[in-house]
This record gives structure tokens, C-alpha cells and sequence, in this order.
């Protein structure tokens, strides 16, 4: 699909240093399984009685919000879109332990306000005064993909110019727990479980001064078709694949077997290393593959495996292939602009 949408700015915080690309030299990194993001000086943008009100989650997704829109100058997008998996986890676990607690009465009104997925896209568009499109996916491990694609489609469709896109999601003891004790997380020899706060903005034009371009989403349930998305997505000028790779067994056979059908002699991104596993931690994926195609570098810490880092070759197209529970999947083509 030709497509005319760019990413012109995206910021994070997360496990690496936040607001900025330190990672790509000097990544931090983890061997305990549970990592909160590392957080910023709240003190240098917010005032005290503002950041005080809000939750961890509601504070990092302002804040790489204001910051994506500061240095795009576009401070009124058409659409605010958001994906997460579990929204303002924290501040719903603060509200039904003070209903157990207190019971029914003269329980704190924020804690229940600020408690559902919709609150994120919602707090973003009153503090941006966006009146415009307002939507949240949260479709567990493609909340971000969903979210995404809806921007793509409108702004192909003619729709929106311009669209804020985020991926938010926290992790709490309680739910780490939970998860660890499922198996899901913290078994020896995974990724860190994280957080993600990621925003992007997308625009329509300006590809002179974007970070990429955003030339395909596609989002598969069950098993992909592999010989359609070969010819959609042009699998052969790809310059390497960013994967979900996070040392569990049968989520990296996935991909290792289908890049070693499909993408043979093409080199294997990762990132979860970095950045930790969460429902939207693809969004991380999009961030670094954007930042690698802005300053064609891409880390030798990125390639799943070191002996195949390339350097002083130019990198024109990214492909972030995303697999959940091998029952969605989603593809996303990041190209430098103008190719």
C-alpha cells in the first residue's frame, strides 16, 4: 500500500534513560525479572500541585505527549490513539484495596476516576485541548498495533493530517506476581517484565524533516499468509527485522523458524532486552527501528545475533514483526523517507 505517513517525532520512557537515546550507545542493563521505568525529573515539567494528582502511568504519558508535541510544534493534533493492555493498573488495585478495606463509604473519588483505559487518551486530549477523533485499543499484545493502523488507515483514507499515537502500559508487584506465578513472566532466562510509555506523532507530509515513514501495517489473526504478505510488504528489499525475541522458548522459535523461511540471510533485530516485556512493548520496536533509519545506525547490542551487525551500509527498509501467543501478529514496514 502507498502510503504518505510519516513519523515525525517519538519519545520514551521506559527502562532505559527516558526522554532521549542513550540506549543506542550506552544501554542499561537488567538480570532481575521485575524493572520499573526509570523516571524522570517531574519537578522540570510539571507543577508540584499537577504531578501530584496523577499516577505513575498518567504522568509518563503526559509527559512524552507534551514533549512529542513540543518538538513536532504541533500542539493540536486531529486524532489522540491510544493502546494498552492495562491501562491505569495501579490506581485499580488502589481502588478495590480501599473497597476492601473501608467498604462501600467514604471511598477517594480519584482513584475510581482515573482507573480505566480510556483515561490515558482522555487526560492527553484535555491537556492538549484536542477536541478531535479520541479512541483507545486495548487488545492485549496488539493494543499498540491496533492503535496504530487506525491512525495509517485515516490518514491514507485522506481523514486526519496528523495523529498523536501512544502505547502505555505499567506493571505493579501484585500483577507481576500474578504473572510469575502463571509462567508467564519471570522464569529464568527471560526478559524483564517493563514498562512502556511511548509516543509518536504521525503526520501526512514534511517527509524533509520526519524520522521515517510508516509504509505498511498489517495486523493477522491465527496463521499469517505468508506468500500474501511477502508480495504486500516486499519482504526481499527489507534490511533486517526487528523481532520480539525475549529467551522464552516457544515465543522465540516463532521467530526463528518463520525469519529463517521467510527473511533468510536478513539480520534479526531485538529490543525486549532493553526495554523490558509488556502488552505494548511493541511500540518499542517501532521507536528503535525509527530512530535507527533517522541516524542509519543501528547498535551491535540490537542484532539478535553479533555476527551478523553490519555497519557503514545504508538502511532503507525495518520490518517490526510482532507475534503474540502465535495467535496475532502484526507487521509493520518502517522505510527512510522519500524511498
Amino acid at each position: 500500500m502507498a502510503s504518505n505517513v510519516y513519523i515525525k517525532a517519538v519519545k520514551q520512557i521506559s527502562a532505559q534513560q527516558p526522554l532521549c537515546e542513550e540506549w543506542l550507545e550506552h544501554p542499561i542493563t537488567y538480570t532481575e525479572p521485575y524493572i520499573g521505568s526509570v523516571e524522570p525529573d517531574y519537578k522540570l515539567f510539571f507543577a508540584p500541585n499537577e504531578a501530584r494528582r496523577l499516577g505513575k502511568i498518567l504522568r509518563r504519558a503526559l509527559l512524552v505527549s507534551r514533549q512529542t508535541m513540543k518538538e513536532t510544534d504541533i500542539h493540536n493534533p486531529e486524532a489522540i490513539i491510544t493502546g494498552t493492555g492495562l491501562g491505569c493498573i495501579e490506581n485499580t488495585e488502589f481502588f478495590l484495596k480501599d473497597l476492601v478495606n473501608e467498604g462501600e463509604e467514604l471511598l477517594k473519588p480519584t482513584y475510581f476516576m482515573q482507573s480505566t483505559h480510556n483515561t490515558i487518551s482522555s487526560l492527553i486530549a484535555i491537556d492538549a485541548k484536542c477536541n478531535g477523533y479520541n479512541t483507545t485499543y486495548s487488545n492485549k499484545g496488539i493494543s499498540f498495533e491496533c492503535a496504530l493502523l487506525d491512525a495509517f488507515l485515516q490518514m491514507n483514507g485522506g481523514k486526519l493530517h496528523s495523529a498523536l499515537v501512544g502505547a502505555y502500559d505499567e506493571m505493579t508487584p501484585d500483577y507481576f506476581t500474578l504473572l510469575k506465578r502463571a509462567g508467564y513472566l519471570g522464569k529464568e532466562g527471560l526478559c524483564f517484565a517493563g514498562e512502556t510509555s511511548v509516543g509518536m506523532m504521525l503526520v501526512d507530509n514534511s517527509p524533509q524533516t520526519a524520522l521515517c515513514r510508516v509504509e505498511n501495517v498489517e495486523i493477522c489473526y491465527g496463521k499469517p499468509d505468508w506468500e500474501y504478505l511477502k508480495q504486500c510488504l516486499n519482504f526481499e528489499s527489507v534490511d533486517a527485522v526487528m523481532t520480539g525475541l525475549n529467551g522464552e522458548a516457544a515465543n522465540d522459535g516463532i521467530y526463528n523458524r518463520e525469519c529463517a523461511k521467510w527473511f533468510p540471510q536478513k539480520p534479526l533485530l531485538h529490543y525486549k532486552h532493553l526495554f523490558g516485556e509488556s502488552y505494548t512493548s511493541p511500540a518499542f520496536a517501532v521507536y528503535a527501528s525509527a530512530i535507527c533509519l533517522s541516524r542509519q545506525y543501528i547498535p551491535q547490542h540490537l542484532f539478535a545475533k553479533p555476527e551478523t551487525a553490519f555497519k557503514d551500509r545504508e538502511i532503507k527498509r525495518i520490518l517490526c514483526y510482532n507475534s503474540f501467543e502465535n495467535r496475532n501478529h502484526s507487521f509493520i514496514i518502517l522505510s527512510i523517507c522519500g524511498r
